[in-house]
């Protein structure tokens, strides 16, 4: 059963991470093109028509990535945690229901207007379909993000017969306060990473040479609005999403933090390695006292360790959840670091032809996914081992009749058909850069 157990959670994690790649871009790019549409609504410039139409293509491209790898994981629900579906599929059903129909179909209809119906809608009406792609967008990361919410801190339900457990407030539900600043953290890391590859693909172009003003255009909004992102991403969402763990999943974030002991004026850990053997981190190196402050607001507020908890509630694999979150916490400061020399270098007159900053610009490019998955593995591995928190443990939500042997067969199946997506994906995406915002090969 253990073992079956391991399979199915690393399927899962398989399949989500990999579909992860897909929408953090697009939320994050619908933002940044409905800008672009705005801009050109407001000087007449057509030179910003063709930059979001670009975008645009590459935002199709991803949206039916996304499409296609997210519909699996609905079925995972059934065919590797039927136990889970079965005990709380009366309350997430409610929030999956709606992304589908309300803002999925939202987003891919005006998606379709916006890529084939400029000329019919005209100027105005072709930016309000740009606005409607990306409420649809943004309204379907909030279904999502308030059903893992409930997931970590569960609300407006009841429990019934059986281990069933029914909504009583849906309202509660909706409008969790872990889902309200959960869902602005990812939505800014959603608009870190559309910045980046935004910022990377006209760094890109200003170093060869090619469309310089639209590499000028892209590398200008990147920098502008992934600084903003970032810094945000620090401060409120960051701090706030930190405090709602501290309050809501304490042994989580002594796991986070690596504090295997109570204490007072409690240090926070920079860098060092979780020993479970001997319950301490090593070689660490600390900043006194700021995890009381960061916590509590005060310098010495006392911060409960993992020995005030059953080691049966200790998150299951605590060195990775303390290297995730440590990886998430490092990638955002370069991240503000970087911005914010790119920024200065913009507001001097001197980012377009700084070539060393515009290569780091470009090669920057991976991180923010690397940075946005570690911060989903963060709070997934930080709930277990609970599926829903206090509720439903995980050992007890697979199929437990599915068997380890299939659960293999078909993760490997998996693996094979995603890696033949992403070469697709690849080469989709490289095309459309080569073809360029003009629409003729590059070069």
């Amino acid at each position: 059963m253990e073992q079956a157990l391991f399979i199915h959670r690393l399927h899962f994690a398989f399949t989500v991470t990999f579909h992860y790649i897909f929408p953090q871009l697009t939320m994050g790019l619908a933002l940044l093109i409905l800008i672009l549409k705005t801009r050109a609504l407001r000087t007449g410039d057509d030179h910003y028509n063709k930059a979001a139409r670009f975008w645009a293509k590459i935002f199709a491209i991803n949206f039916v990535m996304g499409v296609v790898t997210g519909i699996p994981m609905e079925f995972q629900f059934g065919t590797n945690w039927s136990q889970f579906s079965k005990a709380t599929g009366g309350v997430i059903g409610q929030t999956l229901a709606m992304e589908g129909v309300f803002s999925f179909f939202l987003e891919s209809s005006f998606l379709g207007l916006f890529l084939f119906g400029e000329k019919k809608l005209g100027p105005r009406g072709h930016w309000f379909a740009a606005l409607m792609v990306c409420v649809g967008s943004w309204l379907s990361g909030y279904f999502i993000v308030a059903t893992n919410a409930w997931m970590q801190h569960p609300v407006g339900h009841v429990l019934g017969p059986n281990g069933v457990i029914h909504l009583a407030d849906f309202w509660a539900f909706l409008f969790n306060p872990r889902a309200l600043w959960q869902y602005a953290h990812t939505m800014s890391g959603t608009v870190v990473t559309a910045s980046f590859v935004m910022a990377s693909i006209g760094a890109f172009y200003l170093l060869s040479g090619l469309h310089e003003r639209y590499g000028q255009t892209f590398v200008r909004l990147g920098v502008v609005v992934g600084l903003i992102a970032s810094l945000a991403q620090l401060f409120p969402t960051g701090d706030r999403e930190s405090a709602m763990v501290a309050k809501y999943q304490p042994v989580t974030l002594a796991a986070m933090e690596g504090l295997f002991k109570t204490e007072q004026e409690a240090p926070i850990a920079i860098i060092g390695q979780p020993n479970m053997e001997l319950k301490h981190l090593d070689n660490p190196i600390k900043v006194p006292r700021m995890l009381s402050f960061l916590t509590h607001q005060r310098w010495t507020a006392e911060v409960k360790g993992l020995d005030a908890f059953p080691k049966e509630d200790w998150p299951d694999n605590i060195p990775l959840l303390y290297y995730c979150y440590h990886i998430m916490v490092g990638l955002g400061t370069l991240f503000i670091a970087t911005m914010l020399l790119a920024a200065w270098l913009l507001w001097k007159g001197r980012l377009y032809g700084s070539r060393g900053m515009l290569w780091i610009l470009m090669l920057a490019l991976p991180f923010p996914y690397i940075a946005n998955t570690a911060g989903w593995l963060t709070t997934e591995l930080g709930r277990q081992p609970w599926l829903v928190w206090g509720l439903l443990r995980t050992r007890d939500g697979f199929s437990a009749h599915v068997s380890a042997g299939n659960a293999w067969f078909t993760i490997l199946g998996f693996m094979g058909m995603y890696s033949l997506l992403i070469l697709l994906f690849v080469l989709l995406v490289t095309r459309e850069i080569h073809h360029g915002p003009e629409g003729a090969p590059a070069g």
